[in-house]
């Protein structure tokens, strides 16, 4: 049995309260839509079982609250990324996108083999988790754009107006709750392993 570390413990501490984080802002964020469902209808049945009605101020002022934590975190994340080198790890190389469509094709037993890894993660997770930060960025940035579009009236403007960006924002929402789908299934099917690595931040490999 050999044991091998995996994941540092600021990577690991910065994931979770992550996903505490992102779990608050994603809520907050369907209290203010609720308010103003202008792309999809919620059902008045499931908004009365969520206790969705009439709490766009509350919606608000968590959202606003939970904000700083988030872009805190995530500043934390990636000044910790640059400053170990850790981002030599998820920086896709020339063939990644290939080797990520290969990897896909596998998982979805398209294909026998996957492409060799190249480092801790595969080519469709650099992939993802490259896209997830700019995902973060562009949520920070399409927020203020629609909380200050007087004062930040550049940024609501180079983002293509009020309602573009409040759309851009929701689609970007959207993405959040997909990847957190896909995350949570892969790592069901790569197992308690690979679970116990983000945990306790090492793997066993049996010999």
């Amino acid at each position: 049995m050999i044991i091998t570390e995996k994941h540092s413990r600021i990577l690991r501490y910065t994931h979770w309260i992550n996903v505490v984080f992102l779990s608050l802002m994603v809520w907050s964020g369907i209290l203010i839509y609720w308010a103003n469902d202008a792309y999809f209808k919620i059902p008045d049945p499931i908004a009365e079982k969520l206790s969705l009605q009439y709490k766009l101020a509350e919606g608000l002022s968590w959202h606003f609250f939970i904000m700083w934590g988030f872009l805190i975190n995530g500043l934390v994340y990636l000044a910790y990324q640059i400053f170990s080198g850790e981002w030599r790890e998820l920086a896709p190389r020339l063939g990644t996108f290939k080797d990520a469509v290969l990897v896909t094709l596998h998982d979805l037993h398209l294909r026998k083999s996957a492409p060799p890894m190249h480092g801790k993660f595969n080519a469709a997770q650099k992939l993802a988790y490259c896209g997830v930060i700019l995902m973060a960025f562009g949520s920070i940035v399409t927020g203020i754009a629609i909380y200050k579009p007087v004062t930040m009236g550049w940024l609501t403007a180079l983002l293509g107006g009020y309602e573009a960006a409040r759309l851009e924002h929701f689609i970007l929402m959207i993405g959040f709750i997909l990847f957190v789908i896909v995350h949570i299934l892969q790592v069901i099917k790569a197992g308690w392993n690979n679970f116990r690595a983000m945990i306790a931040g090492y793997e066993i490999e049996k010999k």
